[in-house]
């Protein structure tokens, strides 16, 4: 989060979608929110469909890229996931979407 923060500037406002895991709901999670002025939107327990975008794309992510797979430091998980991210899911990945 702090990296998000640093890089991306949001706005206060910026609502922040997530599920109910100990990380989100930890005291010093929700403290660097309130600090930057972030709004914490959280699905209801457990009910996977209040954040579908978001199941979405962390069973995505770990189908294809992180089962199975024994990363050695943090910084080859940290080089792969974005690699996933920015090379393939952002931009070569077929998604399903429609129009509003």
């Amino acid at each position: 989060m702090r990296m998000a923060i640093t890089h991306c500037k949001p706005a206060a406002g910026l609502i922040h979608h997530t599920d109910r895991g100990a990380l989100y709901s930890s005291a010093n999670y929700r403290r660097l929110m309130a600090a930057d002025r972030l709004l914490p939107s959280m699905s209801r327990h457990g009910d996977c469909y209040d954040n579908a975008c978001a199941e979405s794309f962390f069973s995505s992510l770990k189908n294809e890229l992180v089962h199975g797979e024994v990363f050695a430091i943090r910084d080859a998980a940290r080089v792969a996931i974005v690699s996933y991210i920015e090379g393939f899911y952002n931009r070569k990945r077929l998604h399903q979407h429609s129009a509003i």
